[in-house]
C-alpha cells in the first residue's frame, strides 16, 4: 500500500490499496463451462469476464446495452479477442434484463445450462470473493473505503472486516439509496446474515454514473485514477476528512478498484 500525501488530511492518514475487484468477484463464479453476463459498451466487467473465460477455457457471452457500433471500441474489441460472443439488447429490454421473461429468452437462445451473472458480477459468490480482501491487509487501520456501483464489493469487505473496523462506501450512482438494501441482500445470500459495520455515502456521485465535472476530471488526472469509480471515492473521502468527519489519528484504507486510468472511460 502507499500513503496518500495531501496537506488537507491533517492528522488523518489515508493509505491506498490497489486491488482489482473484478477477479475477486469472478473467483467463485468460474466453475461452469458457459457464462453469460451484461454490461455497457465500456464495461470493465465484460472485459474481465472475457479474459477470465480465455484463461480458464470457459465459453462467455456478453449482452451489451444498446445497439452494435462498428468498429468495436477498445473494451469490446478486447472482449471479442478473448473469444467472448457479443450480443445486444435494446435499452428497454436491457432495463428488464433481470426479469424472468428476458432471462428465459436468453436461455432459449444460449441453452438452459448457461449460467447468468448479473451486471457488475455482484452475486453471493462474488461477495465471498470480496470478503477475503480485508484479511490481506497487514497494516493497522480503522476504516476501509471503496466505491459502490452494485454493492458486491462493499458487502464482501464488510463481511470480512475484523472486529472494531468499519467500512464506508461511496455511491457512484445518483439516487442510490436502494443500494443499502442491496448490500444487505447480498450479505444474506452469501452468508445468511448481515453486518452493522458499514454505511454508504450518497453525496459524491457528481451527477450520476459515468457523469463528471471539471473539478472531478482535474482531481482524477492529478491523482492518476479513473473517474467513474475511484475518483469519486477519493474526492469524497478527502472532502469528508477536511470537514472533520474523522477523528484525528484515524487510519483509513482506500481500496483503489479496477485498473489504472487510461483516459478512455466513457458511459458504459
Amino acid at each position: 500500500m502507499e500513503e496518500l500525501l495531501d496537506p488537507g488530511l491533517g492528522q488523518v492518514r489515508v493509505f491506498m490499496k490497489h486491488d482489482d475487484n473484478k477477479p475477486r468477484k469472478l473467483r467463485y463464479n468460474l466453475g461452469h463451462h458457459r457464462l453469460l453476463t451484461f454490461g455497457g459498451a465500456y464495461s470493465n466487467h465484460i472485459r474481465a469476464v472475457a479474459e477470465a473465460g480465455a484463461r480458464h477455457g470457459i465459453e462467455t457471452i456478453g449482452v451489451i446495452r444498446g445497439e452494435e457500433h462498428l468498429p468495436l471500441n477498445p473494451s469490446l474489441a478486447r472482449a471479442a479477442a478473448c473469444g467472448m460472443t457479443l450480443t445486444y439488447l435494446d435499452r428497454a429490454a436491457y432495463r428488464r434484463k433481470h426479469t424472468e421473461e428476458v432471462q428465459a429468452r436468453l436461455r432459449a437462445r444460449w441453452g438452459d445450462d448457461v449460467v447468468i451473472l448479473p451486471e457488475g458480477g455482484s452475486n453471493a459468490a462474488a461477495v465471498r470473493g470480496c470478503a477475503e480482501l480485508p484479511g490481506e491487509i497487514s497494516e493497522d487501520y480503522d476504516v476501509i473505503c471503496c466505491p459502490v456501483g452494485t454493492g458486491g464489493t462493499l458487502a464482501g469487505i464488510s463481511a470480512g472486516l475484523p472486529e472494531g473496523r468499519r467500512a464506508l462506501g461511496f455511491a457512484v450512482l445518483k439516487g442510490a439509496g436502494f443500494l443499502e438494501g442491496e448490500v444487505a441482500r447480498l450479505q444474506r445470500e452469501a452468508f445468511g446474515r448481515t453486518w452493522p459495520n458499514w454505511s454508504i455515502n450518497l453525496d459524491y456521485h457528481f451527477g450520476g454514473y459515468a457523469r463528471s465535472t471539471p473539478a472531478l476530471d482535474a482531481f482524477a488526472e492529478r491523482h492518476g485514477v479513473e473517474r467513474i469509480y475511484v475518483a469519486k471515492m477519493l474526492f469524497g473521502l478527502l472532502d469528508l476528512v477536511r470537514q472533520g468527519a474523522f477523528a484525528p489519528g484515524t487510519r483509513i484504507v482506500a481500496v483503489i478498484t479496477g485498473r489504472p486510468s487510461t483516459g478512455q472511460e466513457r458511459r458504459p
